[in-house]
């Protein structure tokens, strides 16, 4: 923890130093305050615990002998002056230029049930122990953002708290870092939903994953602990099909087996990442898009309902994040499922879109 705090120290704009102002100032306190003091970074001196209104406490006065200024009185549990506080941090924000936002950047959400790896993983990617590892499950409680970057692009891995089935999250902070996991995935380019190569696929797995899937997120599904698994030359292949069936839903999105222990094959994450990232932001002109649509149409005719045919009149692609078109027909009502599902196939065999999503969204036009 001593060294996760001088790494946070390091990388952070301004600090926050929060103080017990009913204890008063600890050993502990001068220690730490000399420690940020060496940091040369801008610090907020917060003296939590200040629970009554109107003149300042006078016990206030003795933090000033921690030589960090002046000294914030603050009560968490009344949200008195958080503001004050808040205001005093914007001061020190670095200035930001307008054109920083970098497209290249590929946020990366890691996915799954507590203790099946991801902060280990994070932890091998970036060569630190930037996230705290243990065996008790749910050690991570928040989204933890790391940025990093290689040769072969640059990424934010965003860290989750590991999801448990609603039966079993109990405490109010476990709540909420379900939901800061869940919002991770909303910010995120593509999640990477990590399996324990020993337990394979639970129910919780599948749930987690259709939050990803349901986002419209580009989906990479990493089996870590591999390396702990008794292999023959059909262990893999055979894994996979059990994948798959269980995951129906993510057929599209490809299956990597890796080891956060050793290493294995994390290089090879980047490339996936990468392709998964492209292909969910995939744009398709209209003109090739009705080429496909056309050749599909031809090979397997749309339905047809009480002598009424289904008449498709073209495709054009809404949105991207993920790829969205937009069909325009004669009679929503006889555009099926299974030929929607046909449609998407013959899409998804002409563009690959491998790892991502798709949707499809019928208008009814009137045949003139």
């Amino acid at each position: 923890m001593r060294q996760q705090a001088d790494m946070a120290i390091e990388l952070a704009d301004v600090i926050l130093f929060i103080t017990d102002i009913k204890q008063g100032v600890t050993a502990a306190d001068k220690e730490i305050a000399l420690m940020l003091k060496k940091s040369k970074k801008p610090i907020i001196l917060v003296c939590n615990k200040s629970d009554t209104f109107g003149e300042i406490p006078s016990e206030l006065y003795e933090f000033y002998n921690l030589g960090l200024g002046d000294p914030y009185a603050v009560s968490s549990v009344n949200a008195k002056g958080i503001g004050d506080v808040l205001d005093a941090v914007y001061e020190h924000f670095p200035q930001q230029d307008k054109n920083d936002e970098n497209e290249s950047i590929i946020k990366v959400a890691m996915i799954g049930k507590p203790n099946v790896g991801k902060s280990s993983l994070i932890n091998k990617i970036l060569g630190e122990n930037r996230v705290i590892v243990s065996d008790i499950a749910g050690t991570t409680r928040d989204a933890i953002d790391s940025s990093f970057e290689n040769e072969f692009g640059k990424y934010v891995f965003i860290d989750t708290a590991g999801i448990r089935r609603k039966s079993k999250v109990e405490d109010n902070l476990e709540k909420y870092s379900v939901i800061r996991s869940l919002l991770a995935v909303e910010r995120a380019d593509v999640c990477v939903l990590m399996l324990d190569a020993n337990e394979g696929v639970t129910a919780q797995d599948a749930k987690i994953a259709g939050e990803a899937h349901e986002a419209g997120k580009g989906v990479i599904i990493a089996v870590n602990k591999w390396d702990e698994v008794e292999k023959d030359n059909q262990t893999m292949e055979k894994y996979k099909k059990e994948v798959y069936n269980k995951l129906s839903y993510l057929s599209y999105a490809p299956i990597i087996f890796i080891s956060a222990k050793t290493g294995q094959r994390v290089n090879k994450l980047y490339e996936l990442i990468n392709m998964v990232a492209s292909q969910n932001a995939l744009r398709v002109s209209t003109s090739v898009l009705n080429d496909v649509l056309s050749e599909a149409i031809t090979i397997v005719q749309p339905p047809t309902d009480k002598g009424k045919r289904l008449k498709i009149f073209y495709m054009t692609q809404a949105t991207t994040k993920p790829p969205t078109f937009v069909v325009f027909v004669n009679d929503k009502d006889l555009f099926h499922f299974s030929y929607e599902r046909y449609l998407m196939n013959q899409i998804r065999k002409e563009f690959g879109l491998i790892g991502t999503p798709i949707r499809m969204i019928v208008r009814q036009k009137e045949d003139a």
